[in-house]
């Protein structure tokens, strides 16, 4: 196969999806033949700085291709790591381009519009030379584990808000309450949704000594800046939100409360578990959230938001509604990854019928051995497994922990299982190193809302 001009070869292609073209596996080959250095730095809050040093081509005939390749770079650094500022070393006519992609009218408004909300500053790229490159300031931190006292965990999900009354790291009390946060645009609803979870474990328990969180979503301290459990509330009232969390907990007493991102928890209930770390959480289910912690069982600060990081440079890749990109990874890790592929596989599926509940007629078929639906689980182990190339160029793992609804039942063991044996026979060093793998039992019974309970220290 080629993609403007790299020769690549995947031994397995997706059946359903023929046009797909892994982007770790392409950049795999364009490096190759790479041989100008450049940097890229991305500045983020307290100073932090992550910075990559990579190679391009240079040369005329290869301009396109190293343009693709340094623009979908910047993406995936961004939406996994986050940042306001992105220096880009060494290559002047490359950034000029992607200063022009960067604006509110540019290809990349999107992106330019969700980072100047997140750090409520403007999103800049820079041309520097290479020799001027920012140094590296990177500030991992320990994340949760603690388990002594009387424990709050809440789990803010998007249709269900779960809580846990934890003492001395044994779950006393537990429960769901269905909600529908991504419908009400008055912060309120969602504050008495918290609240009332809150005095409910509160209630289960002698005292509270701490409460945890975990909320999808992007945080600076333990304010939302934006997260999918606030869809509708306007920007206006978003002081209110910054501050729900923690007017929630004030409410209880006098306690510390952290929140963190739901995939970063749920890597923190993998390392709580298994007992080690070098752990990514992908979950698979209305989109794809991520988390990881490194080897110390800490979190990098990243926002690991790979739902909209590219995974696939086809020009014909299903377009996010949202971001309006393609080819990124909430429409290959999620339940939109079903309900795309599944027409292809010859499946009807009622436009009347939500997502998740398409999904779940699909999920039916596959109960029953039907061989349509096992194309469509079979496809996205593939896709699975050749990002697992590029997931572990940006992270150090060693555990992939699937999550999520899409990976009940017989699908989600199908998408495992194909998913290894593509690593085993394409990338057999690779299938050695990262164990990809579902929740042993000591981790399901961790849970989120516990692992949650376990982000505060005691003061």
């Amino acid at each position: 196969m080629q993609y403007l001009g790299v020769n690549f070869d995947i031994k397995h292609v997706p059946e359903l999806d023929p046009g797909f073209i892994p982007f770790g596996v392409w950049v795999n080959s364009y490096l190759e033949g790479a041989k100008q250095p450049i940097a890229i730095a991305v500045e983020r809050n307290e100073g932090q700085v992550s910075v990559r040093r990579t190679f391009i081509h240079g040369t005329p005939e290869m301009a396109e291709a190293d343009y693709r390749y340094v623009e979908r770079v910047v993406k995936f650094l961004l939406w996994s790591i986050g940042g306001f500022k992105v220096t880009v070393c060494g290559c002047s006519q490359l950034t000029q381009r992607l200063q022009k992609a960067y604006t509110a009218d540019g290809e990349r408004a999107f992106d330019y519009d969700f980072f100047q909300k997140l750090y409520e500053r403007e999103l800049t790229i820079i041309d520097l030379p290479l020799e001027q490159c920012p140094q590296s300031n990177e500030a991992p931190k320990p994340i949760g584990g603690h388990l002594d006292g009387c424990r709050i965990g809440f789990d803010a999900g998007g249709s269900d808000r779960k809580v846990s009354a934890v003492i001395d790291g044994e779950v006393v009390y537990s429960e769901e309450v269905v909600w529908h946060p991504k419908k009400n645009p008055d912060p309120n609803y969602q504050y008495q949704g918290i609240l009332d979870s809150f005095r409910t474990a509160a209630s289960k328990m002698p005292r509270v000594d701490a409460i945890g969180v975990s909320s999808a979503g992007t945080f600076i301290g333990n304010a939302p800046m934006i997260s999918s459990i606030f869809y509708c509330v306007p920007r206006d009232r978003w002081d209110e939100v910054k501050t729900v969390f923690d007017r929630a907990a004030a409410e209880i007493g006098d306690v510390p409360c952290v929140v963190a991102n739901d995939g970063d928890v749920s890597a923190l209930a993998g390392a709580m578990g298994m007992g080690c770390g070098k752990i990514m959480g992908l979950a698979m289910g209305t989109s794809e959230a991520v988390g990881y912690v490194d080897a110390d069982k800490n979190v990098l600060g990243w926002i690991t938001e790979l739902a909209f990081a590219p995974v696939d440079l086809s020009e014909d890749a299903m377009q996010d509604e949202w971001s309006t990109d393609f080819g990124v990874g909430c429409k290959y890790f999620s339940q939109d990854s079903v309900n795309k592929l599944a027409p292809r596989a010859g499946i009807e599926l009622d436009e009347n019928l939500t997502p998740a509940e398409k999904l779940k007629v699909v999920q039916a078929l596959m109960a029953q051995d039907d061989e349509r639906a096992a194309k469509v689980f079979r496809d996205i182990g593939k896709y699975l497994a050749y990002t697992v190339v590029l997931y572990d160029r940006f992270y150090d793992i060693e555990h992939l922990m699937l999550l999520g609804r899409v990976m009940s039942g017989k699908g989600g063991d199908l998408i495992l299982e194909t998913c290894n044996a593509v690593l085993a026979d394409e990338y057999p060093a690779l299938a050695k190193k990262v164990n990809v793998m579902l929740p042993d039992e000591k981790t399901r019974r961790v849970g989120q809302s516990a692992a949650a309970a376990s982000l505060p220290a005691l003061r």
